[in-house]
């Protein structure tokens, strides 16, 4: 993958002989960083090294935010929706809001020569000192970066996928809710559990053992022409494509309804299906929970929701 960023670069991050000090601080060609406030020494990986990149907020406590954004065909997927969400999350965070023109000439200089591949773009409050108390003012640091499309999400996008229930738990957080940000610990315990390379995603549940969401992804289960998928008040990522997937049911002859669902409505459930930006629309054929499975049919809903969401370049 390419990566440009807006600070010094990982290979600029060059080890001293010396202590460092507090009053040091260091240059990247186009505008000099903070010092590094009181930490005295730094070793990264056992070398000394005086990157203010090591003292950033979002390595520290997760501090920031994250857009995920699918390039096909030489263009950015949803970008506009991406772009208000990560507004929303700044606003949730006390952060500036970004400058859109400049990320987007960012996204634009990584990709240059690309059709195809997923663009991140991170965006924390910059380099503090220690302790959880934010700066008054913050300086936002961004870092955009092109990376290679996963191949296997070209595996038969209308097989159905096979799927597990986590162990792991989301946990409430009203606040945090809907946002895309840093901190995902929950998701990377539940990744840990993947059983055998053939599932496709896990399932997570709430504190209260609703089904909320797919590790990466937002699910959507269909009965009997309703359309059901959770609430996101408390927990969960309010997905670009899970909008778009509510916003055009009722075209295909859907009611909607969002609310608590529990796995146990499975049973009965006509179809389940999870939708993201990079995997779009995939339907579930199997939900393994410990010793009891769930087996779903397709009924074709999610395959024509696809069809639109994909003619209208929302998702690849």
């Amino acid at each position: 993958a390419r990566i440009w960023t807006a600070v010094p670069s990982p290979q600029q991050i060059r080890p001293k002989s010396d202590r460092l000090l507090a009053s040091r601080g260091v240059c990247d060609g186009s505008h000099t960083h903070r010092p590094l406030g009181h930490a005295a020494m730094i070793l990264l990986d056992g070398q000394l090294c005086d990157s203010p990149l090591l003292l950033d907020r979002g390595l520290a406590y997760g501090d920031g935010l994250f857009e995920t954004i699918a390039l096909c065909d030489g263009q950015f997927l949803c970008w506009t929706a991406h772009m208000a969400r990560l507004h929303r999350g700044c606003a949730v965070l006390g952060l500036p809001a970004p400058d859109g023109a400049q990320l987007l000439r960012e996204a634009e200089q990584v990709t240059a020569g690309q059709s195809r591949g997923i663009v991140k773009i991170l965006l924390t409050r910059g380099t503090g000192g220690r302790g959880y108390r934010p700066p008054q003012t913050a300086r936002l640091r961004r870092i955009v970066g092109l990376h290679e499309w996963p191949s296997d999400l070209d595996d038969d996008r209308r097989r159905p996928v096979t799927t597990w229930v986590c162990r792991q738990r989301l946990g409430h957080n009203p606040q945090l809710a809907g946002i895309k940000h840093l901190n995902r610990l929950e998701q990377v315990l539940a990744s840990a559990e993947w059983p055998a390379p053939d599932y496709f995603e896990g399932l997570m549940l709430d504190l209260d053992g609703h089904l909320l969401a797919g590790i990466r992804s937002n699910v959507f289960m269909v009965r009997d022409r309703v359309l059901l998928t959770p609430d996101l008040t408390h927990a969960g990522i309010a997905g670009i494509v899970r909008q778009a997937v509510l916003d055009i049911a009722p075209s295909h002859g859907l009611d909607v309804r969002v609310g608590a669902l529990a796995l146990t409505q499975l049973t009965d459930a006509d179809e389940l299906f999870l939708c993201n930006c990079v995997m779009g629309l995939r339907v579930v054929g199997r939900v393994d929970n410990g010793d009891n499975s769930y087996r779903l049919a397709s009924t074709g809903i999610a395959l024509a929701l696809a069809d639109a969401l994909r003619l209208a370049k929302v998702i690849p």
